[in-house]
């Protein structure tokens, strides 16, 4: 059983009239890369910054492996690499001076840095732009570079906040890369991403978030089966089309059936023993089965159902 990394107790913040983050409980547990997902004013980010120890609670408690935060900041801290979504680069250094500059703010020993920047350059891949000036660095190396000084002191938690913000397909893909080297370094991730597909390809729970509230935990497949007890398939048969759809229709669990294409797509109103039973009776019944695909939903529609983007509330 994993340990819990990162435990949030009816989680509060308040500005003045509004609500940011309401009585939010949530666990992370080690060695997950956990997606927060909700729109913007949600309470995202707050929340980040309210476990990153950089804003105070109005009320409830964070706990960063197994330590309460209001109470030993620094020592959470030194657990916590936190990227914002927004940061400061200082334009005049070089890349490897800014990062032996916050290699000295960490307090590490002179001796282990030149060591230390140039394997977390080769991380982030950017070896090659180690002695460029940080003002000529693309945006995406830019975001890697980012990335790279909130590894400097080798924290176990990292907290991304929109870490592939205005990055091009390519850039968006070297950070996923490098995000799922982290998880195999054992690095525990909280990553927020308007990027639902990538982030729903990397991360192995998700947290959606609408109002200040948790509304939805999980993986996408947990949250979707919650949701609904009905899914989607779609098969490729070797024998007659029309027969197969014949016998599909006349299953009672199946809502829907079409065509396109040499596919047959199926609403099914069950998950996966009445998946097991549909293609059951379709072998029985003589149909030559090339492929059988159940389809899970996409993180962008569990998205939409469960907020208000779903179901047209606007309050």
């Amino acid at each position: 059983m994993k340990n819990v990394m990162v435990r949030t107790e009816n989680l509060t913040k308040r500005y003045k009239n509004t609500l940011a983050v309401d009585k939010l409980c949530m666990e992370i547990e080690e060695g997950e890369i956990f997606g927060f997902v909700g729109a913007n004013g949600a309470g995202k980010t707050t929340t980040m910054r309210i476990i990153a120890g950089l804003l105070a609670p109005t009320s409830g408690r964070v706990f960063v492996d197994g330590i309460d935060i209001s109470k030993k900041p620094l020592q959470v801290k030194k657990q916590i690499g936190y990227m914002p979504d927004f940061f400061g680069v200082y334009d005049d250094l070089k890349v490897t001076e800014y990062l032996h500059f916050y290699a000295a703010m960490q307090g590490i020993d002179k001796k282990r840095t030149n060591t230390l920047v140039d394997s977390l350059l080769e991380l982030v891949r950017l070896t090659h732009k180690k002695d460029a000036y940080v003002d000529t660095l693309s945006r995406g190396m830019k975001q890697r570079l980012c990335l790279a000084r909130s590894l400097i002191h080798d924290p176990k938690f990292l907290i991304l906040d929109e870490p592939a913000s205005g990055l091009d397909p390519r850039a968006r893909v070297e950070m996923k890369e490098i995000l799922m080297e982290l998880a195999t370094m054992g690095k525990t991730i909280l990553i927020s991403s308007h990027i639902l597909h990538e982030l729903s390809q990397i991360c192995t729970s998700i947290g959606i978030i609408d109002s200040g509230k948790l509304i939805a935990c999980g993986s996408v497949r947990e949250i979707s089966e919650k949701m609904s007890h009905s899914g989607k398939l779609k098969i490729k048969v070797l024998s007659d089309e029309e027969e197969a759809v014949k016998v599909l229709l006349e299953i009672p669990e199946i809502k829907a059936v079409s065509t396109a294409s040499g596919i047959i797509d199926v609403d099914v109103a069950g998950r996966d023993d009445t998946y097991a039973e549909i293609l059951k009776t379709l072998v029985e019944k003589g149909i030559k089965v090339v492929s059988f695909q159940p389809q899970e939903s996409s993180l962008e529609s569990v998205f939409m159902q469960l907020t208000e983007g779903g179901n047209g509330n606007d309050n």
